[in-house]
């Protein structure tokens, strides 16, 4: 498990590989929201993961205000995970996203039904949504895969496919995995 500062150096070196407007570390640190989200999300989910569910939704509720992004402490998010231009992103209580995952602003990955059980999205490593898409139900989005701005996806997406549209659709042939090497040429 990192530490807090090596879990904030990875996060600023993820910045820095998946936003090519990301200049300057200083600013990174305090003018991204959507990192200030997931280092918030992240101490919500240790609090969720103790059973001290009301402080882990107030301290959300703070992050929600603060950035206006929502992410609910009880989902489960890997590593290198970042959110661009964060406005408007809700992510569900059993949504699960995998390890260098990426959204853009106004995404929601929303449940289907009331009950207590698994009703949001899974997103496998490697998966990118654009602008305004919203992921509903316990669906799986493949490793390496992408959904298209403002598309509905509604059922599973193969790995390294790409969607678009309401309903969404596969567009183009499926690729090979493309996986990139993050964190190279940023000092510590």
């Amino acid at each position: 498990m990192l530490s807090i500062l090596d879990r904030v150096r990875e996060d600023v070196r993820t910045a820095f590989a998946k936003d090519p407007a990301a200049k300057d570390t200083i600013e990174v640190l305090l003018a991204y929201p959507g990192l200030h989200a997931i280092w918030t999300y992240r101490l919500a989910n240790v609090l969720w993961e103790r059973e001290h569910h009301l402080a882990g939704r107030l301290l959300s509720h703070v992050a929600r205000f603060l950035t206006g992004v929502e992410i609910h402490p009880g989902a489960a998010i890997g590593d290198r995970f970042f959110i661009d231009h964060g406005a408007g992103v809700v992510i569900g209580e059993t949504t699960e996203i995998g390890d260098d995952a990426m959204l853009y602003q106004g995404v929601t990955l929303g449940g289907d039904s009331l009950e207590d059980k698994k009703r949001h999205p899974t997103l496998e490593d490697g998966v990118t949504i654009g602008s305004n898409a919203t992921v509903l139900g316990p669906i799986t989005i493949g490793e390496g895969a992408s959904v298209g701005a403002g598309s509905v996806v509604l059922e599973s997406v193969p790995p390294n496919c790409t969607v678009v549209g309401n309903p969404a659709k596969l567009v183009g042939e499926c690729q090979e995995d493309e996986s990139i090497e993050l964190g190279s040429g940023f000092p510590d």
